[in-house]
């Protein structure tokens, strides 16, 4: 028989599991917004004790263990379409923007110096531009020292949202491109070497001269990489900096009623024409669960701007996150 001072200490030790247990929330991943997330999951837990552990595994992860019910919530940069939402019973919605740059590492040439068209960018990963100092790219590069040196492409060698997003683009770009190569998070890639994850594929371009790829914004900031000039949907030459990043997101048309299923490539004006929302995923039978997770979001939406903005992404609008409480309050 347990005495009132055994039962006491058992009572303790079942309230101390529980608020362990409440007091984690397990999220998996894309690791396009891993850098900010990893931020805010800091001062989320400085704040409010609860900590967030984040996996940065890449999209398709972050997607697989959401639908088998391993995390709590699953982060993509590729949205689910209504369809697939309704099939795995999951709730979507966007958490912060952020844009792909096309970074390489050409001896001599600076950041912003080398300018690609969309569709010479779609050649290249195709596997139809080969070399750096072909007529294609000379043709924009007057003045430029393009060496007689074969392209490196690197690309992704896991399922991501960074490549669904960036073949969005490069289907956008190229017809030929769309039509044998099309949209996806993992496509047969005609050349190249493949990297895990935006660190993997940002380490090939560091260690690999003449190499060319796509990571998203925040790992070029942080690694130093240097990226092309691109064009936008209207053919005017952009850098990858904010203000252009922040012009595609302006033009953003999100809806509760589908889930913010949206696409912000090749947006109209001076926007960057490779900018994507980063997406949050979360079962739809975990109620209180999800009121946890909605809390770190909700908490980082009103106090996380500026380490987004810090590490190079572009916080939702304010009319977007208010649409987005909206849509929590119906789930």
């Amino acid at each position: 028989m347990l005495t009132t001072l055994t039962k006491g200490l058992v009572i303790a030790a079942i309230a101390a599991t529980s608020m362990i247990a409440a007091d984690k929330i397990n999220g998996a991943g894309a690791t396009f917004p891993a850098p900010c997330y990893y931020d805010w999951a800091y001062t989320y837990q400085k704040a409010t004790h609860t900590r967030v552990n984040y996996q940065s595994i890449g999209s398709g992860g972050g997607i697989k263990q959401v639908s088998e019910r391993i995390v709590d919530f699953g982060a993509t940069d590729a949205p689910l379409t209504p369809k697939e939402l309704d099939a795995a019973k999951l709730f979507q919605f966007p958490a912060v923007i952020g844009s792909i740059d096309v970074v390489h590492n050409i001896p001599g040439i600076a950041d912003e110096k080398l300018k690609l068209k969309n569709s010479v960018v779609a050649d290249i990963f195709a596997g139809k531009i080969t070399m750096w100092n072909d007529p294609a790219i000379a043709a924009d590069n007057a003045g430029v020292n393009l060496p007689a040196q074969k392209i490196i492409v690197a690309h992704r060698s896991d399922g991501s949202g960074t490549t669904y997003v960036f073949t969005d683009y490069l289907s956008e770009s190229s017809k030929t491109w769309k039509s044998k190569f099309g949209v996806g998070k993992a496509i047969g890639w005609a050349t190249g070497v493949g990297g895990k994850g935006n660190e993997g594929v940002t380490n090939l371009i560091k260690q690999t001269p003449y190499s060319i790829g796509y990571v998203e914004n925040a790992y070029k900031e942080k690694n130093n990489l240097s990226a092309a000039t691109l064009q936008t949907a209207g053919g005017k030459w952009i850098t990858a900096r904010t203000a252009n990043f922040q012009n595609a997101v302006k033009q953003a048309k999100w809806s509760k009623k589908d889930s913010f299923y949206s696409s912000l490539v090749l947006q109209n004006g001076d926007a960057y024409p490779i900018v994507a929302a980063t997406f949050i995923l979360m079962p739809r039978e975990k109620g209180d669960v999800n009121k946890e997770v909605i809390k770190f979001f909700d908490y980082s939406f009103r106090n996380g701007d500026a380490a987004a903005v810090k590490l190079g992404y572009i916080p939702l609008p304010v009319e977007t996150t208010n649409l987005v409480r909206e849509y929590w309050a119906g789930k």
